[in-house]
């Protein structure tokens, strides 16, 4: 199926300027039987950290302290650990690995007596996405002891990822 663009007035998203599109560099040869039309404004919208939201709307989430650590090695970090480690593997791309960001910083804050939580970006480290065989993203798995205890894949609510590691946890102990 073609597509013809008649001449239309957009708002552009950046600013409040009308751009015009001229019909002879963006129709068909094809056919001219259909014609795409485009709204004469579009609502404006703000992206940016906090997700996609009208600006009648702020979304506004708490502030959240996250404690960055080096290490040489995730090895080294899993050894170190006194409690068991929840590593999350994720990739900045991935829609519900974003979705899952303020998820761990909650359940991080509820459990940070009983677990450690890692983030770890299988773009940045693919040999070790690798060496745990990720496949799907996010990816979790709880380490005890400096080995993986338990394995699971996707997107949780806070009450349910608290609920499989507390039920992990006390099952496996």
């Amino acid at each position: 199926m073609a597509v013809s663009v008649s001449a239309s007035t957009i708002t552009s998203l950046n600013s409040g300027r009308s751009n015009r599109l001229a019909a002879s560099s963006c129709s068909s040869k094809l056919s001219s039987s259909s014609s795409l039309q485009f709204p004469l404004r579009l609502q404006r919208v703000r992206i940016g950290t906090t997700g996609v939201c009208s600006p009648s709307r702020p979304r506004v989430l708490p502030l959240v302290k996250a404690k960055k650590q080096t290490f040489s090695s995730l090895d080294d970090l899993l050894a170190s650990s006194d409690k068991p480690v929840l590593v999350d593997f994720y990739a900045t791309w991935c829609g519900p690995c974003q979705f899952m960001a303020p998820v761990l910083n909650e359940v991080g804050s509820q459990l940070k007596d009983k677990i450690q939580v890692v983030k770890i970006d299988t773009e940045k480290y693919p040999s070790i996405a690798d060496k745990y065989r990720i496949e799907a993203l996010p990816t979790f798995i709880i380490f005890k002891d400096g080995e993986p205890y338990d394995r699971f894949e996707g997107a949780l609510t806070v009450d349910q990822l608290i609920q499989r590691i507390e039920n992990s946890l006390k099952v496996k102990q």
